[in-house]
């Protein structure tokens, strides 16, 4: 399994991507480990088409919900720096806290 400095509920910013999703912030609400991606509130909205299921209560049209982007196009959003910072650990006995790599902050 592979471990990530980005956790669920982190606030992060976009690096590079689609034009219009570059440089926002939001939290990430699914990693998906296995591809190396995360689901970031309101970042790469993307157009589903959803037929109508009415067992389930669903109606039919088009969707809009947000698609996954890459892992390494995202980083830590620092509210101290007020930018995009790299993680860092500082670890003391058996405890291990995550910090901000520019301004020393404890992140958890």
């Amino acid at each position: 399994m592979v471990k990530f400095k980005r956790k669920k509920n982190d606030t992060v910013i976009v690096k590079s991507g689609r034009r219009q999703d570059r440089k926002k912030t939001g939290k990430i609400l699914r990693i998906v480990a296995e591809k190396n991606r995360v689901v970031v509130e309101k970042i790469h909205l993307i157009k589903e088409y959803v037929r109508a299921n009415p067992q389930k209560n669903i109606k039919g049209g088009i969707v809009e919900r947000e698609g996954t982007i890459p892992m390494n196009k995202v980083m830590y959003y620092c509210k101290e720096c007020e930018k995009g910072v790299r993680v860092g650990y500082k670890g003391s006995g058996t405890s291990k806290q995550r910090v901000c790599r520019k301004c020393g902050v404890v992140l958890d």
